[in-house]
């Protein structure tokens, strides 16, 4: 891992409340972004950049080249904005070489074409676990953390790890577990795994759904999880977490955007090809969910 430490910048997305980041060596250096947003209306069907335009003019005020643009995986609850952002600042879209087994399962779902094989290959790179890789003078590791989905990955940057949806802040709690693939478990392993890391490692989510009261955060550390997370604290087992997490799972609907998200996130950010019309279409299955 890096000695250099890494700058990181954070943009709160209030709609899904997620986190997307921006992971640089230097001012006027080199960045991964981490989990970018295209902005969606559901009621509208229409597209809108203005969450990628912030990313977008800090990395120009910062004088930054982006060598990375990291999903931790295929996320249900907003679209990706790592296409529209490649084609503005380059970068290379990468995601866990497991993704392949998700759009399997959703290849079938929303029954695709040969235009969406299930290889992988609309990611340009795929990492394995425990795969290292630079951020201009920043090493890195892709750590496989599944149990959220199949394909979770989590990327660790000198003393801070970017978690993805397998943590939330203390008082939140954990990811739920009940999308395809996804196994209570797993999560407890992977979680644990994370909270092996030095007490001082910092964490960074990729979503906060404050309780009342509480303003959004998303950073806290390996320390802060052992102790208060009200899921997974030190001396909760596995047996415990995993009935707790299937309970609480049976409660919950399905995320808003679903549907639109997942076929746009396991194209890496793309949008289905126009039909005749000049339109382009996702499709919503019927009784399928």
């Amino acid at each position: 891992m890096s000695a250099t430490p890494a700058h990181i910048e954070a943009f709160f997305d209030t709609a899904t409340a997620t986190v997307t980041y921006v992971v640089f060596d230097a001012p006027g250096g080199r960045a991964a972004i981490i989990d970018p947003v295209l902005d969606y209306d559901p009621k509208a069907g229409r597209t809108h950049t203005g969450s990628a335009e912030r990313v977008l003019d800090f990395v120009a005020a910062q004088k930054l080249t982006v060598d990375w643009i990291l999903e931790t995986h295929a996320h249900a609850d907003h679209l990706s904005s790592a296409r529209w952002l490649k084609e503005r600042v380059g970068g290379r879209i990468a995601i866990g070489a497991h993704i392949r087994d998700v759009q399997h399962v959703f290849k079938k779902l929303f029954h695709l074409g040969a235009d969406v094989p299930p290889d992988g290959s609309q990611f340009d790179h795929l990492f394995d676990d425990g795969e290292t890789f630079a951020i201009g003078t920043l090493q890195a590791e892709a750590m496989f953390v599944p149990g959220h989905t199949p394909a979770d990955m989590a990327y660790r940057v000198g003393d801070a790890v970017f978690v993805g949806d397998t943590l939330f802040m203390p008082d939140v709690g954990t990811a739920r577990c009940d999308f395809p693939g996804g196994n209570a478990h797993t999560l407890f392993r992977s979680i644990r795994r994370l909270l092996t890391l030095p007490e001082s490692t910092r964490l960074y989510m990729c979503h906060d759904y404050p309780p009342a009261g509480r303003t959004a955060h998303w950073q806290t550390t390996v320390g802060e999880q052992r102790r208060a997370n009200i899921h997974v604290h030190d001396g909760i087992d596995e047996d415990a977490f995993v009935a707790m997490r299937e309970a609480r799972d049976r409660t919950l609907d399905m995320p808003t955007l679903i549907l639109p998200a997942v076929q746009v996130n396991i194209r890496a950010g793309d949008m289905p090809a126009p039909e005749a019309n000049g339109t382009r279409y996702l499709k919503i299955p019927l009784n399928a969910l």
